[in-house]
Formats: structure tokens, sequence, C-alpha cells
């Protein structure tokens, strides 16, 4: 199993479709990279050679932002927008939907199970 920025990728897949297990890297970074470094992207991770990984590698690091550098970079976004106290951040700090979706009904992926709130029973209605 090549490993690449601290993730094992696949050995037994095409090139292309094992450098998706990286965070931030989708259908066409991969191919971008694969073609970038000289390699067939429907060749299997494992018959990658320690030269080709370590070029991947180097593309990676120089060109783009994946694993651990992307999801630092999205939570310090999310922290910036906390401590300015915008509307994006308050959502966030209360896990509520950031982006504009109802709230009255649905939502409740943000906001968890439904928390039952005691009704008035057996209240007539006196007209």
């Amino acid at each position: 199993m090549p490993r690449l920025l601290g993730v094992d990728i696949p050995a037994n897949r095409p090139t292309a479709i094992s450098l998706t297990y990286l965070y931030g890297v989708g259908n066409h970074t991969a191919r971008e990279l694969c073609h970038k470094a000289g390699l067939d992207p429907q060749a299997r991770a494992s018959d990658l050679t320690e030269d080709e990984v370590a070029r991947i590698a180097a593309l990676l690091d120089k060109d783009y932002t994946a694993e651990g550098q992307l999801r630092r970079q999205t939570s310090q976004n999310i922290s910036r927008l906390r401590d300015i106290g915008c509307y994006r951040g308050i959502r966030h700090r209360r896990g509520l939907p950031v982006r504009g979706q109802r709230t009255k009904t649905n939502a409740r992926t943000r906001k968890g199970p439904k928390k039952t709130v005691a009704g008035k029973k057996g209240v007539k209605d006196l007209r």
C-alpha cells in the first residue's frame, strides 16, 4: 500500500482512483496529478515505484492543498467566522445550517435528534 501525505492509498485500485482517497483530491485532480507526474491513470497503485510516489507527493505539496493542510485551513476559516461574530459564524457556533436553509422543519442533520417539548393535554376549544 503506497503512503501519501500520511494516508495509505489502496494498492489494488487504479492510480487515479486511489488518489481520490486523499482529502481534497477528487477525480479531476487525481487525473491531473497522474498526467503531470507522467503516470498511467489506469495502472494499479501497487505497481508504483518509490520514485513515482515521491513525484506525486512533491506535486501535491507544491501545487495543491490537500489532507492535513486543507483540514487545518477549513477549521481556521470557520474559527475566524466565529471570532468576528458574523452571521455565518453565529450559525456555526449554534450548530444550525449556515447556507440559508429553512429550520422550522428539516435541518435535523445540524440540529440533532428532536427535543420533544411537552404540550397541553386535553384542552378543549371553548368557542
